[in-house]
């Protein structure tokens, strides 16, 4: 399953946190024009590298089946973010 919503929760400086919810169709929307351009490069670099076009296509389905549930955390001093994948 694609994912549908990204959660991101990051802390200010001053320590209150902010919650962002960014639904995911509308920005690969939105993008989509970049998303071609990348997989006519992707294709481009799986010839020059003489990768398996079908090989490359499955790793990022895998990818993307397995980011639902998904959470990255980082914190660097008073700062912190928290990204979890719905």
């Amino acid at each position: 399953m694609i994912p549908q919503l990204v959660t991101m929760r990051y802390r200010r400086p001053d320590g209150h946190w902010r919650r962002l919810w960014v639904p995911v169709v509308p920005v690969v929307l939105l993008v989509s024009p970049l998303l071609l351009l990348a997989m006519v490069g992707g294709l481009i670099a799986c010839r020059i590298l003489k990768m398996s076009l079908t090989g490359a296509m499955a790793g990022v389905g895998r990818l993307l089946w397995a980011l639902p549930g998904t959470q990255f955390e980082m914190q660097q001093g008073r700062t912190a973010v928290l990204v979890s994948v719905k």
